[in-house]
């Protein structure tokens, strides 16, 4: 059994992780991360995920897990992406909701996606795999579940919002799990 540190001090996050992850990957033991934030000042959502895990691992020395996740919109070629939250300045999800929200008054081409990236990184081993969740921005928040932008993101062939879905529905669909799901692939390769 190998013991993988979750490089988030998110408690939520760790959470949900432990659930995503739980089933999928066996007997492994998933533990959360108090070590120091590194600063992530990554170009792409792949450098600030193993900027993360290699903080984690850097620390721990134990096998290091973490994601890094945002909305990229067309119409906004691509933002608020890896500044996604802090996109109003803070990063309070319903500020930033709101200043998603004004900048998209009026436009037509809604189209967006959610992005996350998941990393891995170990002793002389470092890996990504990305997961998207296209879908479209709302004009007004729906939904009281979720976290970030779920109340005004709608995933393709869906009706409701992301923050309208139960966990294990979003589990099904969103870009954490796809991301996530391809990593347990490779961990259960390599790990058993």
């Amino acid at each position: 059994m190998t013991t993988f540190v979750l490089a988030t001090h998110n408690p939520g996050k760790v959470a949900e992780l432990r659930r995503l992850l739980g089933e999928r990957l066996g007997p492994h033991e998933l533990i959360g991360y108090d070590g120091p934030a590194p600063e992530e000042d990554g170009a792409t959502f792949e450098a600030n995920a193993l900027i993360k895990a290699r903080a984690a691992f850097a620390t721990t020395g134990l096998p290091s897990i973490a994601d890094d996740s945002g909305i990229a919109v067309r119409a906004l070629g691509g933002a608020p992406g890896i500044h996604s939250a802090y996109y109003s300045g803070s990063r309070e999800a319903d500020a930033n909701n709101a200043a998603l929200l004004r900048v998209m008054a009026g436009e037509e081409d809604r189209a967006a996606e959610f992005v996350c990236v998941a990393a891995l990184v170990d002793d002389g081993l470092e890996l990504t795999e990305r997961g998207a969740w296209p879908g479209r921005v709302l004009t007004a928040p729906a939904g009281e579940h979720g976290h970030g932008y779920d109340p005004v993101f709608q995933g393709e062939g869906d009706a409701r919002s992301a923050a309208e879905l139960t966990l294990d529905e979003k589990n099904e669909v969103s870009h954490r799990a796809r991301a996530f799901g391809r990593l347990v692939v490779e961990l259960r390769r390599r790990y058993g």
